[in-house]
């Protein structure tokens, strides 16, 4: 564990971590992951690339669409005057990756980096995804359709912005996200298990997994959606990588054997879109928009 007490899970010691995988995901809902056979030149690469894309002219900036509301260019706005980002919708489709390049006249170079990652990420996500219903007993391939977002942020923290947040509070809206943090810059909070924010220090060559509000109502509640923020420590440009295992068009709902006596049913069935759109229309980033898709007893 590093000094804020956020697990670390390694890859490679499967079957011997799925106990502490578990716990993990019911305590904490993060963990940071060692081993993932994705390469730190590659991990560089992609840093080095996202740097300059987030460098593009505004104008090139904001050819990169929505696919649905928030998956494109998002510009530093009133809520996050620090804050803005590129998006990908479906990094597990090809056609999908070349739109995204073609908007912003990625270079050969960049181009292929981009594909190599995002193939990369996308088996990672899989593979975390099916050991996290492992941890639980469950067997077959319940991610298979999922669709895979995503989100390469820049943070323009200045020497007036100092001890501010770059981002609010929130959970994810998705099953899991992954992050390759700014490995230079910290900033990351996540709300520990006592419920005190805790610094999540990078650690180069490693990726940090966040459960979201489809891994708690897809787990019937076993799982924590862990609620996070980004505070300003630093007068400097922070980068930071994310890629979130959404779900697909189908309702998300507890599989049967996660329901019994001692675990009731707690969500109605509800599929993503639903939910995301609750979640704007509500203005409830930080879980409690989950509460409204509670099953009253």
């Amino acid at each position: 564990m590093g000094e804020s007490g956020v697990p670390t899970i390694d890859l490679q010691e499967f079957p011997g971590q799925y106990e502490k995988l578990r716990r993990a995901c019911e305590e904490w809902g993060c963990f940071r992951l060692v081993n993932h056979n994705i390469s730190l030149a590659l991990m560089a690469d992609m840093k080095r690339v996202v740097r300059s894309l987030l460098d593009l002219p505004f104008d090139v900036k904001k050819r990169n669409l929505d696919v649905i509301s928030g998956s494109g260019y998002m510009a530093p706005s009133q809520v996050n005057p620090l804050y803005e980002a590129l998006g990908l919708y479906d990094m597990g489709s090809s056609q999908a990756v070349e739109t995204f390049c073609s908007q912003l006249d990625a270079s050969s170079y960049q181009r292929e980096v981009i594909e190599m990652y995002a193939k990369a990420i996308h088996g990672v996500a899989k593979d975390v995804a099916r050991k996290l219903a492992e941890s639980l007993g469950l067997s077959g391939d319940f991610f298979e359709s999922w669709v895979c977002q995503f989100r390469i942020n820049k943070y323009n923290f200045t020497p007036e912005t100092i001890g501010s947040s770059g981002v609010q509070i929130h959970t994810d809206s998705g099953f899991l996200t992954i992050l390759q943090d700014d490995k230079n810059v910290g900033g990351l909070e996540v709300m520990n298990p006592s419920g005190v924010y805790v610094a999540v220090d990078p650690v180069p060559g490693t990726l940090l997994i966040n459960l979201g509000d489809i891994a708690k109502a897809w787990s019937n509640g076993r799982f924590r959606n862990v609620q996070h923020r980004v505070q300003c420590k630093e007068a400097t440009i922070r980068i930071s990588i994310a890629s979130f295992l959404l779900a697909s068009d189908e309702e998300v709902e507890a599989p049967p054997e996660l329901v019994d006596s001692e675990h009731p049913r707690l969500y109605v069935p509800f599929t993503y879109e639903d939910y995301r759109k609750l979640r704007l229309t509500t203005k409830l980033q930080a879980g409690e928009a989950l509460e409204l898709k509670r099953i009253k007893s």
